[in-house]
């Protein structure tokens, strides 16, 4: 199924702790995802962060359009969800958004991730926001 919007179950499944996978437009160089922590928004965007010279924000600055694949985990019944379309990398938000997605994913009661987010909040970061231009789903 495909559509340009994010329904109420695809951002139930995509606010869990899973691992999602971006790409971006490249060119004649092959796509090289990594897995990345993500946030589904209220408004139906999907927001990362990373460091401003990153490989990913540099292609991004050249040729804004992205998409992002997110899949259950092995154990569950098949499913995943991609988004796909235009982005904007914005200066704000970035450590706040570093600080939701650590809580979610990492205990941070532990002084290590402690010690690791406290890392992650040092760097200079930047937003990556997806504004989704075409979302296929598929749920066994």
């Amino acid at each position: 199924m495909s559509d340009s919007a994010l329904t109420p179950d695809d951002l139930e499944f995509l606010r869990r702790p899973l691992h999602g996978f971006p790409t971006v437009a490249a060119g004649p160089v092959p796509p090289q995802p990594r897995p990345v922590w993500f946030e589904a928004t209220d408004v139906g965007t999907i927001q990362l962060c990373t460091t401003p010279d990153s490989p990913k924000v540099r292609q991004l600055r050249r040729d804004p359009r992205a998409s992002i694949v997110v899949a259950a985990p092995v154990g569950e019944r098949e499913r995943w969800v991609s988004v796909a379309g235009r982005v904007t990398l914005e200066p704000d938000g970035a450590q706040e958004l570093s600080a939701r997605l650590a809580a979610r994913y990492w205990d941070l009661d532990d002084p290590a991730r402690a010690a690791d987010l406290a890392g992650i909040e040092a760097e200079e970061q930047v937003r990556i926001v997806i504004r989704p231009d075409t979302v296929r789903r598929y749920h066994y």
